[in-house]
């Protein structure tokens, strides 16, 4: 099974797959909205803006596993992302990123490594993956690694279909 095929719910309750992103690079991101690193939704939607319209998305997973940072519903997730950071890139339902509840594509993405060689478990929210535009996983970037960080806006850039 490919990434396209692993079925997902959007925020907003509707059933989808990854499919209806296919031929764009996609940045999957598990999000939180009371974490130290939340203020990166403001540089992942600055990211997602600069590149939408060359073929790359942002794509949000709220996920409550660290610390309880992502406790809302739905709707509070919605309404936190759009009110504060402006965030018009697509969310998806709350899922576990990692142990036995691990959603299905996180339990692919998990197997890839990142810069280190290192591959597992998500380290903490906004853990980013980037993936090309044939549903292939180009790279992995920890938690701390800000959406303008040199070498994730190369490597977004270099991801971008031609």
């Amino acid at each position: 099974m490919g990434l396209y095929d692993i079925a997902l719910r959007t925020l907003d309750g509707r059933e989808t797959t990854l499919a209806e992103h296919r031929g764009r690079a996609l940045l999957l991101v598990n999000v939180a909205s009371r974490c130290g690193l939340t203020p990166q939704y403001e540089g992942l939607e600055e990211l997602h803006r600069r590149h939408a319209d060359r073929g790359f998305s942002v794509l949000g997973f709220p996920c409550n596993q660290f610390a309880g940072q992502e406790p809302g519903s739905s709707e509070e997730i919605a309404g936190f992302c759009s009110t504060t950071y402006g965030v018009t890139f697509p969310l998806y339902a709350k899922i576990d990123v990692n142990g036995a509840a691990r959603h299905p594509l996180y339990a692919e993405l998990t197997r890839h490594e990142d810069a280190t060689g290192a591959a597992g478990d998500v380290q903490w929210n906004f853990e980013k993956f980037l993936i090309s535009s044939e549903g292939e996983v180009l790279g992995r970037f920890r938690p701390r690694t800000e959406p303008d960080a040199p070498e994730l806006v190369k490597a977004v850039e270099a991801a971008l279909p031609r």
